[in-house]
């Protein structure tokens, strides 16, 4: 079973703020882009606060990868 963990570090040259959607890509098997730009859209749709609240949520309930 696969662990959901936060990565800090830079994959393909690409920046990570918290690494959430890095974690979430390797998870799922999805390129993490991909997730980016979907959070971005469903922010739009819901208005930006609950994306936020819920970007800050994940990053404290997703544990760091050592």
């Amino acid at each position: 079973m696969k662990k959901l963990y936060r990565h800090h570090q830079k994959e393909h040259g690409t920046p990570v703020v918290s690494g959430i959607f890095s974690g979430l890509g390797e998870w799922m098997e999805v390129n993490p882009g991909i997730l980016r730009l979907g959070y971005i859209f469903l922010g739009i749709l819901t208005g930006i606060l609950p994306a936020i609240a819920l970007y800050f949520a994940f990053h404290y309930l997703i544990p760091k990868k050592k």
